[in-house]
């Protein structure tokens, strides 16, 4: 019988994998990888080893758990990453340490995340569909905004984006009412539509 093997992303049993290009969405499914998979694994990702306060020869088998679920998340760390990631952060210690250099290497320090997040921000508030561009392709701009501001710590709710994109006095989305990004871009351009230009009003 013939063995079938799996190409990276089409196993839920291998983890993503990063290879220095688009650290975002890499980052983005390698975390919602470990969560779906064990989340106190991914714990140790972001918040460090967990710690037993015994030597190792009187580990009781709570902590033999522990130090299992530590060598695991080191484990997929490592399955992650390409050879040359791997040697970027082989020195690391913890995986949080590992974890934490691949972020600062691709995101920068804070101030470079505030600036990445000023840049997104500026065109997430001036965003509006360009002439001769579809729906489709606006939608994948605007998720691209939305998504790259997410994965730096900055998250907008649907009604956000509804009360942001539809800040004109007469016009308003009931964020209630609203299910998805693309639900909120269609029914701004639907109000774009019907919207009629008002005359201008002259004074003497």
């Amino acid at each position: 019988m013939t063995t079938q093997g799996f190409a990276e992303g089409q196993s839920i049993f291998r983890p993503p994998l990063f290879d220095g290009e688009d650290f975002q969405y890499s980052k983005t499914r390698i975390e919602f990888f470990l969560q779906g998979y064990d989340y106190q694994i991914w714990s140790i990702i972001e918040d460090g080893d967990l710690q037993t306060s015994k030597p190792k020869e009187e580990w009781i088998a709570e902590d033999k758990n522990k130090i299992s679920l530590n060598s695991k998340a080191k484990s997929f760390m490592c399955c992650s990453l390409t050879k040359h990631e791997f040697n970027r952060v082989s020195t690391c210690k913890t995986t949080k340490e590992m974890w934490d250099k691949l972020k600062l290497t691709y995101e920068g320090t804070d101030k470079v995340k505030e600036t990445k997040i000023d840049i997104l921000v500026t065109k997430y508030e001036k965003f509006k569909m360009e002439q001769g561009e579809s729906i489709y392709q606006m939608y994948n701009e605007f998720t691209e905004i939305i998504n790259g501001l997410a994965s730096l710590g900055k998250k907008y709710s649907q009604g956000d984006i509804a009360e942001e994109s539809t800040s004109d006095e007469d016009t308003t989305i009931d964020s209630s009412d609203v299910d998805s990004e693309e639900e909120v871009i269609r029914k701004i351009l639907a109000m774009s539509k019907e919207k009629k230009k008002k005359e201008p009003i002259c004074y003497e």
